[in-house]
């Protein structure tokens, strides 16, 4: 077991600069936005997403913007809240609104270049069509629930002009030293959170044998003995057992130990079925390890938790669905 000052260095402190770095990166550019009048520009665009939604154009630019980098696309809707474009329920449907936007940027990163070519084509398509269909579903709902719950002259725009100098009375040099001073009081009460909670994770993480101690004395120290009874339900066979076992430590192996097993062991639809119920009993640790440092991160604690709830909660239930979807195909 490592020290606690080598959890600290190795694991916490790296995690905390990378995503300190990436929320200066996506508040900064909104600090620009706003300092060069191209917030509105870029809202042209996103117009077409936001209108359904009741949400102003600008906050097209961060949904946009979480194509290219999730962390950055939440530091521009962390901006916008905290200048009042936006209150706490705009602020959640707008978060909705970006997962499938969010999925895209993994497409190219991750579900392309890393899962197809470990799965093979025909089931590497498939799941990677699943995971596309539940972050649309997702999506579609903050969709809905901004056209059913948002009210269109609720969110105007000019609300953030009291704060945008005059663009004709700066220079290019005293708009990006505002743009940097506002980015930099933004960090400033981002960074602190960060780094607390994510010390708090990990320092967690590398005691969880002892957590898992706390378990077994109540007993549940095997893992099988509970996830029997959900693969015999989707009619799995027991060798999908262990494959979502590894699923919730880690998606990438998960897709490695059960290639082998595609077409003699497991077909297309129970491959997928597979990685969709590892998936679903990983959100808990997911959450633990990424949402809850991340969340708290950038909203405090008391919005971050409504935002990993309302996540959490619709992540769940579009993977129910997916599952569904292919246990009746």
């Amino acid at each position: 077991m490592q020290s606690l000052l080598t959890v600290l260095l190795e694991e916490a402190l790296p995690r905390v600069l990378t995503i300190t770095l990436l929320i200066g990166v996506g508040v900064g550019l909104a600090n620009l936005a706003v300092e060069y009048g191209l917030v509105k520009l870029v809202a042209r665009v996103g117009h077409y997403l936001t209108e359904p939604a009741n949400l102003p154009p600008e906050v097209g630019t961060a949904v946009l913007t979480n194509a290219v980098s999730v962390t950055a696309g939440y530091g521009m809707l962390a901006e916008f809240r905290e200048d009042g474009l936006l209150d706490d329920r705009a602020t959640l449907i707008a978060v909705i609104i970006n997962t499938f936007f969010g999925f895209i940027q993994h497409i190219f990163t991750y579900y392309g270049p890393v899962l197809i070519p470990i799965l093979g084509l025909q089931v590497g398509l498939m799941y990677v069509g699943a995971r596309a269909g539940i972050s649309l579903g997702i999506t579609l709902v903050g969709l809905l629930a901004g056209a059913v719950l948002l009210r269109d002259d609720d969110y105007d725009g000019n609300s953030i002009d009291p704060d945008t100098p005059d663009e004709d009375s700066q220079t290019n040099r005293e708009k990006l030293r505002t743009a940097a001073e506002n980015t930099a009081d933004r960090l400033r009460s981002i960074v602190p959170r960060l780094a607390i909670v994510y010390s708090l994770v990990f320092v967690a993480l590398e005691y969880s044998d002892r957590i898992l101690a706390v378990f077994a004395s109540v007993g549940l120290d095997d893992p099988n003995a509970v996830l029997e009874p959900i693969a015999g339900l989707l009619g799995l066979p027991g060798a999908a057992i262990p494959v979502i076992l590894v699923s919730l430590v880690d998606p990438t192996t998960g897709a490695i130990t059960v290639a082998p097993l595609i077409g003699d062991v497991l077909t297309p639809e129970e491959t997928v079925i597979t990685l969709l119920v590892g998936s679903l009993i990983s959100l808990t640790i997911g959450t633990v390890k990424r949402s809850i440092p991340f969340q708290y991160g950038i909203w405090g604690a008391s919005f971050g938790t409504k935002v990993i709830v309302v996540n959490v909660c619709l992540k769940a239930a579009f993977i129910l669905v997916a599952i569904g979807v292919f246990f009746v195909v």
